[in-house]
């Protein structure tokens, strides 16, 4: 499985670009709006890959960050969602966007999507609208963008008694940030997701943080 691939940016069309990586030259289909932030002709470029495989076909798709790439495996869950239809939703929107999207309920924003009927729209909202809290606290760490050269980062050894650290509170803290990182990405104001999240992580103190998205975006719902 090729699951990202650096190199020279050699090419690119409408909708894909030629990579060459060691004198090899892989061809990566990318959306309008990874294509417009790539790099010129001749850089070094760097994607996060998806491998199609079918009988007949083997083909690329590059993606600037990881969560790019598992919203783009999440769309193509959905019947009637192609590879095609993935990349367009994705260019429309982005990452962000379409996680905004099907989070609230927006089915008009999904299907300004080219190719994307208002049918497919909203079932790609149903499905997918209970999933998308848990990519988006996944994404708090997912959203880093690949970078051309690759870093090997040594850790440090382990101390020999490490002070005794309160793990259940660490957790919640972690929890909670990502939680809130997630709301602001979502448009919301600071002081009103804060709120939100610190209500109901006080009601839910063992909430994690899809749990916690889910519980907050209920408090910061329109009240009819």
């Amino acid at each position: 499985m090729i699951g990202r691939i650096s190199g020279r940016l050699d090419w690119r069309g409408s909708d894909h670009v030629l990579i060459d990586v060691r004198g090899v030259g892989y061809i990566v289909h990318v959306s309008e709006r990874t294509l417009a932030g790539l790099p010129g002709l001749g850089e070094a470029v760097s994607l996060y890959t998806d491998l199609l495989v079918r009988e007949d076909l083997l083909q690329l798709f590059g993606f600037p960050t990881m969560l790019e790439k598992e919203w783009h495996k999440l769309l193509m869950t959905v019947q009637g969602v192609g590879a095609k239809a993935s990349m367009a939703i994705l260019g429309t929107l982005g990452a962000e966007g379409v996680g905004r999207a099907i989070t609230l309920g927006d089915a008009r924003a999904v299907q300004a999507a080219p190719g994307v009927g208002p049918k497919l729209a909203q079932r790609i909202i149903l499905e997918l609208k209970a999933k998308a809290p848990g990519v988006m606290a996944a994404g708090v760490g997912l959203s880093v963008k690949a970078e051309a050269e690759d870093l090997v980062v040594e850790a440090a050894p382990a101390p020999r008694k490490a002070a005794k650290v309160d793990e259940g509170a660490a957790r919640r803290a972690g929890a909670t940030a990502d939680a809130l990182s997630a709301l602001l990405n979502l448009g919301y104001g600071q002081s009103d997701a804060a709120q939100a999240v610190a209500t109901v992580a006080g009601d839910q103190p063992e909430a994690d943080t899809a749990g916690l998205i889910r519980a907050a975006l209920k408090l910061l719902a329109p009240k009819s």
